[in-house]
């Protein structure tokens, strides 16, 4: 089983070759690698359209492909700039003592960010870990530290998780947050609430939907929506979770966030029946030539982006972790030529933005490249 992990993994960089057969040293590791769906959560999952033969599939097929030589080599032996050779510069927390009415957002790092919409507050992919991996000694490295710490964060209606990947679903993560919020709501796709109960978040704090299920907070719906990914966190693939795209919806606000994916035809559908949207957040960065179907190259989140009819593009999935062969900073600049002539934001880390005045791009980034 764990030979098969790291063969699996050598191909993905996400949880990557760097975690090998090493990571399993350490007593966390089995709890960090989380639960398995059984009982009622398994029935339901049974019923949804995407899941048969076992397993959740996508709308168009998803190849995660075979590990390959030649991926290893360009892995181990690429000669791109694959991390900043100085510090990134990171921003504090802004000021939480009154809501948000309209919306306003921030990036904290690869895939985590704060929503705050009409005076609710969602929090996407938190991981305040060093490393994305079962292990707190072999892994994927952060190249900045967290821009804030978990103490910094308002008081929220809901985390939202995109899929159990470790560099989007960190067990040390989830623990700190229902420490400090014990009633805190942990919105997933389908089977991830088996991660969370095997980490002591109470199931009735648990909301699990499948695709276009949605669930109220108060005036803002949140709404699971298709992504092409994949899920596993003993062994990638195994697809015995279900990964999701989400749509924040308010009375006059609306957010598109993508989760993992790599495009598909599914995004207009989006945006014909969510959009248009104020902001998206699109996955730009761990693209490979090896593994196409998974994650967008910068050009595909542009389109991303105009498909779904989004007027702010704010880029994640880059920047934090090292989990593929392009150089550090190749996705934004990459997002920055393709998406000329829309509306598009760089923020620094923890750079708290009001969608309706977010800054142009500064090119913060090449300083620290």
């Amino acid at each position: 089983m764990i030979r098969d992990l790291v063969r699996r993994s050598a191909l993905l960089a996400p949880v990557g070759a760097l975690v090998g057969a090493g990571a399993f040293a350490g007593w966390q590791v089995p709890v960090a690698i989380g639960g398995q769906p059984k009982g009622a959560r398994l029935e339901r999952m049974r019923r949804s359209p995407n899941f048969r033969d076992g397993a959740f599939h996508n709308t168009v097929e998803a190849v995660v492909g075979t590990p390959s030589s030649n991926a290893m080599r360009d892995l181990v032996f690429g000669k791109e700039v694959r991390r900043p050779t100085h510090a990134v510069p990171l921003v504090g927390a802004p000021d939480f003592t009154a809501a948000v009415d309209g919306l306003r957002v921030s990036w904290l790092g690869h895939a985590t960010a704060l929503v705050e919409i009409e005076r609710k507050r969602f929090l996407f992919d938190p991981v305040w870990s060093d490393r994305v991996s079962p292990s707190t000694v072999v892994g994927p490295k952060r190249l900045h530290p967290v821009p804030w710490s978990l103490a910094d964060l308002p008081e929220l209606d809901a985390v939202v998780i995109s899929h159990d990947h470790y560099d989007h679903l960190d067990m040390t993560t989830v623990r700190s947050l229902v420490a400090r919020q014990p009633a805190l709501k942990f919105v997933v796709p389908l089977g991830v609430g088996a991660h969370l109960e095997r980490w002591r978040v109470p199931v009735e704090n648990i909301v699990e939907l499948d695709w276009d299920e949605r669930v109220s907070f108060d005036h803002v719906e949140v709404v699971a929506t298709a992504a092409r990914h994949f899920s596993g966190r003993l062994r990638p693939g195994g697809n015995g979770t279900l990964w999701a795209s989400w749509v924040l919806a308010g009375r006059d606000r609306r957010v598109f966030y993508t989760g993992d994916s790599g495009y598909f035809d599914g995004y207009e559908r989006i945006g014909a029946e969510y959009g248009p949207f104020d902001v998206t957040f699109i996955q730009i960065g761990a693209y490979s030539p090896y593994w196409p179907d998974i994650h967008m190259t910068p050009e595909e989140g542009v389109a991303t982006h105009r498909a779904v009819r989004g007027e702010l593009l704010v880029p994640v999935h880059w920047a934090t972790f090292n989990l593929a062969m392009h150089s550090w900073s190749e996705p934004v600049e990459r997002l920055l030529e393709e998406g000329r002539g829309i509306r598009v934001a760089v923020p620094k880390p923890g750079q708290a933005m009001d969608v309706d005045d977010a800054p142009e791009p500064d090119g913060w980034w090449r300083g620290v490249a």
